[in-house]
């Protein structure tokens, strides 16, 4: 069982930063420091795709961009990387379908770890919870550059649907959001939005973080 308190983890969802070096023209850490003066609750470390750092780099970087989350009281998650996570004693992590499910993680990293879990369709969602989920990302809501890997768009209905049919675990929702389009997520019952791109590519890291909130 997890001991995290779900209205805590909605609070942490309500922006939620995914970014690894690949996404950032500048230094990881200087756009990390200023998405967190714009306002983030939450940030994972996504290094994945070409040109990602490996081994000792990829560790390097998680250490330096997990002190800064650390200063600044930040959740800082881990992107499907299990081994990374227990190396750097990290808050979290979060996991696809194709990866280990929650329940063998919990094993792993324990009660107090935020185990998040990309869902795609109900079963999906059914399933990560009783796994033992703190929270479900859903997505991708609109078009996204960010993943090739992506599945396909869906819109907000998945939330709907989850939300109608009273599933209340902590939902935030993932893929193409932007300032314009993220109210529609939130109105849909996601607790959050996450972002990428909209955040990371910004001329102001700071000003774009803050517009979404």
């Amino acid at each position: 069982m997890s001991s995290i308190h779900s209205e805590t983890m909605r609070k942490h969802l309500k922006l939620y930063f995914i970014m690894g070096s690949i996404n950032c023209q500048r230094h990881p850490v200087n756009v990390l420091s200023e998405a967190i003066a714009g306002g983030i609750t939450l940030f994972q470390y996504r290094e994945k795709g070409p040109g990602a750092l490996m081994g000792q780099a990829n560790l390097d970087l998680a250490k330096q961009l997990q002190k800064l989350c650390r200063e600044h009281h930040i959740p800082f998650i881990v992107n499907d990387d299990i081994s990374l996570a227990m190396a750097i004693g990290a808050d979290g992590v979060h996991v696809g379908q194709d990866d280990e499910s929650a329940s063998v993680i919990r094993k792993k990293l324990g009660a107090h770890t935020i185990v998040g879990v990309s869902a795609h369709t109900f079963a999906e969602a059914q399933q990560a919870i009783q796994d033992g989920a703190n929270y479900l990302g859903i997505g991708p809501i609109y078009p996204t550059q960010s993943k090739p890997d992506a599945k396909e768009v869906q819109g907000t209905g998945l939330i709907q649907e989850l939300r109608t049919k009273g599933i209340d675990i902590p939902l935030v929702g993932i893929g193409g959001i932007t300032v314009d389009n993220a109210a529609a997520v939130i109105k849909a019952g996601a607790d959050g939005i996450s972002v990428i791109s909209a955040i990371a590519n910004a001329a102001s890291v700071r000003d774009a973080a803050a517009s979404f909130i």
